[in-house]
């Protein structure tokens, strides 16, 4: 029986995690979770299972929950999810949260002794060599949910780390595959949050748009399965099908396919390496689909995974910087405040004006993340002037 906390329980990985919980009841037991402001969400996995811990953002709906359910332990903030997996009780850690606001608890549970299912890309993104040297030092296992590192991680099953030649990252190429540079410039939000194969969050979904999010799971291969830059590819293959592949020394690949059902690779990061059922899910039968395509990504076009390539072998706080500059930009789009290419225009400003540091601590890529989102948060507020820099 694991033990399972889980952070960012109401988002799309959380409730997946939540349903293979229930799925599984001698294999699993929920024993804390946090959501952020979605408070009917919580109350909604509190009628369903009496859980000890939970953890809000607000201290106010920490304090109305706190009055409908006396017999659960109530925590709140950035300082409530460090509370929660530092409990004695839980040895894994689901962590689905969304943004850098993932690292913090890694690394604390991590500390606390508690094995680490990841589906937060920025934990690695920002803090890999952090999280590595933490793993290292109190001998803890980190497993991967995300369905690309999944699809690598089952792939390098019983295969020798020096038989690996390369990795292939597999991408649908998101909802703008096929439009031209000058078509991106005017897409709608709506445009964008259209997925044409996944139903995702709303800014996971328009990082697949910009590509954001394969140069992020490039980063993440790279400390996951210590693998250079140089040896890591990325495809488009637009029936995501294929959820990624090895390649070995003698140029066999090894591909893992499969439906789009999340639930697999999470069930897979908690169980290996054993496989249980994955309840209701569809079978994959190729002979329906009939033809798998590939192609090559086009970096003119979605210059943004050429940058996460630059930032992560920069390494230093380049990548903190990249993040952080993406995660304001992002907002700003969903909220209408700027145009889709302007995501990759703030990005590059902000690689430019903020201070790389190539031995950041861990103490510099916290302080180098506020300090980037600061800075393109003031240069907005100036409107479309912010348009007139000489980087554009």
């Amino acid at each position: 029986m694991k033990k399972l906390i889980l952070l960012g329980a109401s988002g799309s990985i959380g409730t997946q995690t939540l349903d293979v919980v229930a799925s599984h009841p001698d294999e699993y037991e929920l024993v804390a979770f946090s959501v952020g402001k979605r408070i009917e969400e919580a109350r909604k996995i509190l009628n369903q299972w009496r859980i000890p811990h939970v953890c809000v953002s607000r201290k106010e709906d920490m304090e109305q929950l706190a009055l409908e359910y006396p017999d659960t332990v109530f925590h709140f903030g950035d300082e409530g999810l460090l509370e929660l997996v530092s409990l004695k009780d839980g040895d894994w850690v689901v962590n689905a949260l969304v943004g850098s606001v993932g690292l913090k608890p890694t690394l604390c549970a991590i500390s606390h002794h508690k094995n680490i299912a990841l589906a937060n890309k920025e934990t690695l993104v920002v803090g890999g060599k952090f999280v590595l040297e933490a793993l290292k030092k109190y001998q803890v296992e980190l497993t991967p949910i995300d369905s690309e590192h999944s699809a690598i991680y089952q792939c390098l099953q019983g295969v020798r780390r020096e038989d690996v030649k390369k990795l292939i990252i597999t991408a649908s190429g998101g909802s703008f595959r096929d439009k031209t540079r000058d078509e991106l410039e005017n897409v709608t939000v709506q445009q964008a949050l259209s997925h044409p194969n996944w139903n995702m969050g709303a800014k996971i979904t328009i990082d697949s748009a910009t590509l954001m999010n394969k140069g992020f799971e490039v980063i993440e291969a790279h400390y996951l399965f210590d693998m250079e830059y140089e040896n890591i590819d990325v495809l488009v293959h637009r029936e995501s099908i294929v959820h990624s592949m090895i390649q070995t020394v003698d140029n066999a690949i090894l591909a893992q396919m499969g439906t789009a059902d999340m639930r697999l690779p999470i069930q897979y990061a908690l169980s290996v390496p054993k496989r249980y059922e994955v309840k209701n899910s569809d079978e994959c039968d190729l002979s329906i689909i009939g033809t798998l395509h590939f192609e090559k990504p086009d970096f003119d076009r979605f210059p943004l995974l050429k940058t996460a390539y630059e930032c992560g072998k920069k390494e230093g706080n380049a990548c903190a910087i990249l993040n952080a500059a993406k995660e304001v930009a992002v907002s700003a789009f969903l909220n209408e405040k700027i145009n889709f290419l302007d995501i990759e225009r703030i990005i590059a400003l902000a690689l430019e004006k903020i201070e790389y540091i190539e031995d950041a601590t861990l103490e510099q890529v916290l302080e180098t993340d506020q300090k980037t989102r600061e800075f393109v948060r003031e240069y907005l507020k100036g409107g479309m002037e912010w348009k007139q820099s000489s980087i554009f």
